[in-house]
């Protein structure tokens, strides 16, 4: 894995669609246009390409690990459907209140990809949807980068007005500009 570049990606809101109700199994997760074929060429550029999520609807009982398994397996099987791969998924079980040291905006999921993988984080692209996302990722040194997917669009208007934080429209124009500007990553 030494010298492949990495990206951290969230996963609700940017890879796929978000639910006020959460996602609870494998049928109601629904890609965001251009988001998986974004991740093949990311892939395809040489980044390794984590992802960093939240599911507190574990620690509030809306679903259990094997809900969230197969979840995860049907993402995983439409990224390599288009040609992408995914090296790790850390995500924070828990509830927003029971004072987790993994849950974003806490870096600890960033953290743990970084000692899994054996990549530094420092300047390595989080892509959001959400002001936890760039806030884990400043907490790390990494770069936030939001999308106005999901939840992007509220964050970008709560956003200081010289916030230093790169706004795309989705992750597919987040994904060009990095292939774009590689000696950026």
């Amino acid at each position: 894995m030494a010298g492949r570049k990495l990206v951290i990606l969230d996963r609700d809101g940017v890879i796929n669609e978000d639910s006020a109700h959460y996602i609870k199994d494998a049928d109601e997760w629904r890609p965001i246009a251009g988001s998986l074929n974004a991740i093949a060429k990311l892939h395809a550029a040489g980044f390794a390409l984590a992802i960093a999520t939240n599911q507190s609807g574990l620690g509030r009982g809306l679903f259990d690990e094997f809900a969230l398994a197969r979840i995860h397996s049907r993402m995983l099987e439409a990224i390599e459907d288009a040609g992408g791969q995914i090296e790790m998924i850390a995500f924070c079980p828990h509830a927003p209140d029971d004072d987790c040291a993994c849950r974003k905006p806490k870096p600890g999921l960033l953290l743990r990809i970084s000692e899994e993988l054996g990549l530094p984080l420092d300047g390595v692209p989080v892509i959001g949807d959400a002001e936890r996302d760039l806030a884990a990722a400043r907490a790390v040194g990494a770069r936030p980068l939001l999308v106005r997917t999901g939840k992007g669009r509220a964050t970008e208007q709560q956003l200081p007005a010289r916030h230093g934080v790169s706004v795309y429209d989705d992750l597919a124009a987040a994904a060009a500009a990095l292939l774009a500007a590689p000696e950026e990553n």
